[in-house]
């Protein structure tokens, strides 16, 4: 639901869990069922930022008199795709990680001081193991930023879990049929965009992100515990994923469960604790629902 709630407000989303649990899988058939162009990165520690923007080329051939012509020519990388996949993002360097932080914001790729335009719809759907694991380069805050959700994927439960055995490791395979297209996709992200907001949900997304923030906030533990707040932008993705959650849902307005449903996705990773020596202060995610059940 999570990734859904992104793809229709055209949001970045940024999956994290441990390998083998179906993180790449879910991008891919999603790209599918959209009719969406896709391409896949493999970060590693020696990717580099060209690899994925594209790079300038020099292309020769014969000219008038036998002399040969050389003439530089843009070669696109795989961002330039509908919905890109960045899987396992936080294994490469951050110099690499950072090259798509043009292309997240502002659709567009600039290389020799040219700028490209991306395809519409762009989506960036990035996976990372967890942080704790070897060889991982924890992603800048301003490109946790640009994701509009980071989505934990968790361990499915005994009977999913069954059914992957059982449908996985047979002879059949499963084909996905498209069920839209880039069109009416963006249709139906005007759609949310268009969504009436009620004025009590509205405040209580400015009470949440502003009681999360130690320079404004009157909780006591944010005050002691917390680093740096959410930005802005936090406010603005829970404000659109709250729309789309709730049309997903079959409701024509978000109500205030859609606020807590996503107060940590929204901003978990928009926020940082300071370092607890007791290890006794609590987690982020408990500290997130507790405002957010306070601002509801």
């Amino acid at each position: 639901e999570g990734v859904l709630v992104c793809l229709f407000v055209g949001g970045h989303v940024l999956l994290e869990g441990v390998p083998g649990i179906g993180k790449t899988l879910l991008v891919r058939t999603l790209a599918r069922s959209t009719s969406l162009s896709f391409s896949r990165v493999q970060f590693t520690p020696d990717l580099m930022p060209a690899d994925i923007t594209g790079t300038t080329v020099v292309i020769e051939s014969a000219g008038e008199g036998g002399r040969t012509q050389r003439e530089f020519r843009f070669r696109e990388g795989p961002v330039f795709a509908q919905v890109v996949l960045a899987d396992e993002i936080n294994r490469a360097t951050p110099k690499t990680q950072s090259a798509l932080l043009e292309a997240m914001q502002e659709r567009s790729v600039t290389v020799g001081g040219t700028t490209y335009p991306l395809p519409s719809p762009f989506l960036v759907m990035a996976t990372q193991n967890p942080i704790e694991q070897e060889g991982t380069y924890p992603l800048p805050e301003a490109q946790l930023d640009r994701f509009l959700l980071k989505v934990d994927v968790t361990y499915p439960d005994n009977e999913t879990e069954r059914r992957i055995l059982v449908e996985t490791t047979g002879m059949g395979d499963q084909t996905v049929k498209p069920v839209l297209d880039a069109e009416k996709l963006i249709g139906l992200q005007n759609l949310v965009r268009r969504m009436p907001v009620p004025e009590s949900v509205l405040e209580a997304i400015l009470r949440l992100v502003r009681s999360a923030r130690p320079e404004q906030s009157d909780h006591p533990q944010v005050k002691k515990r917390v680093d740096w707040g959410p930005s802005p932008r936090a406010g603005q993705a829970l404000m659109l994923a709250a729309r789309s959650r709730a049309l997903l849902r079959g409701r024509l307005a978000p109500s205030l469960d859609d606020i807590e449903a996503l107060a940590e996705p929204a901003l978990g990773h928009r926020m940082a604790l300071a370092y607890d020596p007791t290890g006794q202060g609590g987690t982020l995610s408990s500290l997130i629902q507790e405002l957010a059940a306070k601002a509801a």
